[in-house]
């Protein structure tokens, strides 16, 4: 746990939440200031602050359970659809630095966009600089 994060005191009792799912590992609840009714964050109760500092174990308890809670979150609000997402560091929008997956009901009134609209023009990458990516993402 960290003394000074917020998503630690709501798992040490510190910070009452609307709780929507618990087990040891993972512990699911509503954004206290949601985009949408019914966004729900699921988090991993031990602090991590980047999706990749989590261990696969974890990791996956975390995703089985936003999965889980995409059908009930969808249900309780009569929701479209959903955006499941992480911000993964505060240059992608993180505001609590520790790990969380946030499931956003979706209307098809909500003028909200897809993922996509986020960023603005897309990148001009010839096949060079694509297989050059590729090369190093895969650790080639």
């Amino acid at each position: 746990m960290s003394e000074d994060c917020l998503f630690c005191a709501i798992v040490d009792g510190e910070i009452p939440s609307r709780t929507v799912y618990e087990d040891d590992d993972v512990l699911a609840f509503l954004d206290a200031n949601p985009l949408a009714p019914g966004h729900t964050l699921v988090i991993p109760k031990a602090h991590h602050e980047y999706v990749q500092d989590l261990p696969g174990d974890l990791a996956g308890a975390v995703f089985e359970v936003l999965h889980d809670l995409v059908d009930g979150v969808e249900a309780a609000v009569d929701a479209d659809a959903t955006t499941v997402a992480f911000n993964n560091g505060e240059a992608a929008g993180q505001e609590i630095p520790h790990v969380h997956g946030h499931v956003v009901p979706r209307f098809e009134d909500d003028d909200a966009g897809p993922v996509h609209a986020m960023f603005g023009g897309r990148p001009d990458l010839d096949d060079d600089e694509l297989d050059d990516i590729a090369a190093a993402i895969a650790g080639e």
